[in-house]
């Protein structure tokens, strides 16, 4: 059986020009990194202002397992479906981040027959946009830190510096460090910290904003710190942010590449779902809209995370109306929430999946309060029995909701053309009747829009508050920033706090341990449980398995 990569490298890929000419693109339009990618033009903006938009269709999953859910191999898959069934479709997805790469995941372009290629570019370096954001990011930091260096004009409490530096790599002893040691030539001594960089607020603020302009205004808005006498201290107040709007003039413009069918994607910024808003950039989504009939994107881990922020944030945001939710599954996941261990996973077990097909469940009844029609895509294994697939049909009509058996990773846009015509079936069923609403206001106090998450997506039967969180509530309250939609970080392995808590856990209450005010990026962070913003890596990296040839061939990526 072919890996991903060897399967990717047998992809007979189209110059980026004629992905561009399929989207009515120009040459003059693309920007082009190499022959197989390209940053899109801000003219096409202006250009397509007065198109209709298409259809918008996003992709969700259950909380993930060890067992696998393949949301972004069924977002590829049903993108190039949609191209075999003879429907103008574009992907829009997010840049993966080094972190994971090198970490636990290995790549994260899809899989087997549905990826997104230059699988090794789109991996690794792609067109710089990570690396951009982490020199804005460092930019302002050191800026932070001259200007206390330098007479300290601002008053800067050291204390209370809150922006933190970022690296896209998982390293877990840079959580926690001390800068400025070494004397008074190498700066004032204090706390700091890193966070991975796909955490930042400046990827949040990329992702967010509208244009360039809109980008320096939120730069300026970030909080980092407050002064001697308890005042906020904003970026626009260091200095800079010019600067930092040059650094990221070109991250700030989406990249066009492309399926292993030659179906057109946009990949632009990525956030993580369980530690920020987990959806790719606004200005991608949009532009994808105006330039194909459906526009698949996805967001991260499992509904409560990726597409309750999906919904709450990011369509908030840009005035976006979603057509249709897929909810992505796989028999063996259900099993696993129903108990089954990990290794028994390939035995039918039709009474283990009847009692962890609750999770998929919560997540259908979740999706539906915003008012947005579901469909549900079974990511078929070989090992899925009969009377499995059965129990699964049979809970999905009770559930009044369309199932689609998608062997995509198998079978590429083959594997989805049911899930590809169910899915148009549910938009044009619908049409005219969806109903799209966030699920809570934004003039609510922030306890009782954390209230309404608790209660409504994760099921928990209330929120408690530790006392710092208190504290920072109080801050954020004198500020007047309590109008914002609020960012919850937490596990993805589990719809409560407690990543163990499998299946629809009951009885159980929501800890917030502290929140931040993110005033660039237009929300407030909500931290859960011992989730952390700079990930650790484990005992055995996916990077003890990546290797390059002496011909630059790269191995072992996934």
């Amino acid at each position: 059986m072919l890996t991903d990569i060897e399967i990717a490298k047998q992809a007979k890929m189209l110059d980026i020009y004629e992905i561009a000419q399929r989207l009515g693109v120009s040459k003059d339009e693309l920007e082009p990194y190499g022959h197989y990618k390209a940053k899109l033009a801000e003219s096409l903006y202006t250009k397509l202002a007065d198109k209709p938009d298409g259809k918008l269709i996003l992709v969700t999953a259950i909380n993930p397992t060890p067992a696998g859910e393949g949301k972004t191999t069924i977002s590829v898959g049903l993108a190039e479906a949609m191209a075999k069934t003879g429907r103008n479709a574009i992907l829009a997805l997010r840049e993966p981040s080094l972190g994971p790469v090198f970490g636990i995941k290995g790549g994260a372009a899809g899989g087997g027959y549905a990826q997104v290629v230059p699988m090794e570019d789109i991996n690794l370096h792609f067109t710089g946009d990570m690396h951009a954001i982490t020199a804005a990011n460092n930019l302002l930091c050191a800026l932070i830190d001259n200007s206390m260096q330098q007479g300290n004009p601002l008053r800067l409490d050291q204390r209370r510096i809150l922006f933190k530096r970022c690296m896209d790599m998982n390293d877990r002893a840079l959580r926690n460090v001390i800068v400025g040691l070494g004397g008074k030539v190498n700066g004032v001594p204090r706390e700091d910290g890193f966070q991975i960089t796909v955490a930042s607020e400046i990827m949040a603020i990329l992702c967010l904003a509208s244009d360039l302009a809109d980008l320096k205004a939120r730069l300026g808005r970030i909080l980092v710190g407050y002064d001697l006498d308890g005042n906020p201290v904003y970026a626009e107040q260091i200095g800079g942010c010019g600067a930092m709007a040059a650094l990221l003039k070109d991250a700030l413009k989406p990249n066009l590449v492309q399926t292993l069918e030659n179906t057109p994607a946009i990949m632009h910024g990525g956030p993580f779902a369980n530690i920020a808003h987990g959806c790719n950039s606004v200005r991608a989504t949009k532009l994808a809209l105006k330039l194909a009939d459906y526009t698949i994107t996805e967001a991260g881990f499992g509904s409560d995370l990726g597409a309750e922020k999906f919904f709450d944030i990011k369509c908030r945001c840009a005035g976006l109306k979603p057509d249709c939710t897929v909810i992505v599954a796989t028999i063996r996941a259900l099993k696993y929430n129903g108990g089954v261990p990990r290794a028994e996973l390939e035995k039918e077990n039709t009474d283990a999946l009847k009692k962890g097909i609750v999770n998929l469940k919560t997540h259908i009844e979740n999706m539906r309060k915003f008012g947005v029609p579901v469909v549900v895509a079974i990511n078929r294994f070989h090992t899925d029995s009969e009377a499995e697939i059965e129990v699964i049909k049979n809970f999905c009509k009770e559930m009044g909701v369309e199932v689609s058996l998608a062997e995509i990773f198998a079978k590429g846009g083959e594997g989805g053309r049911e899930l590809a015509d169910k899915v148009c079936d549910t938009i044009e069923k619908n049409s005219g009747r969806t109903a799209f609403k966030p699920i809570y206001e934004l003039d609510l106090p922030v306890k009782e829009k954390l209230g309404i998450l608790a209660r409504e997506i994760y099921r928990a039967d209330g929120v408690i508050y530790t006392a710092q969180a208190e504290k920072a509530l109080k801050e954020i309250e004198a500020l007047g920033k309590t109008d914002l939609p609020v960012c919850v970080a937490k596990t993805q392995y589990s719809l409560s706090d407690d990543p163990n808590k499998l299946g629809k856990p009951e009885g159980f209450e929501i800890t917030v341990r502290d929140l931040k005010l993110s005033s660039g990026a237009g929300f407030i962070v909500a931290y859960t449980g011992d989730i952390m913003t700079m990930p650790g890596l484990p005992k055995k990296p996916a990077a003890y398995s990546i290797d390059v040839d002496n011909e630059g061939n790269i191995y072992g990526l996934f």
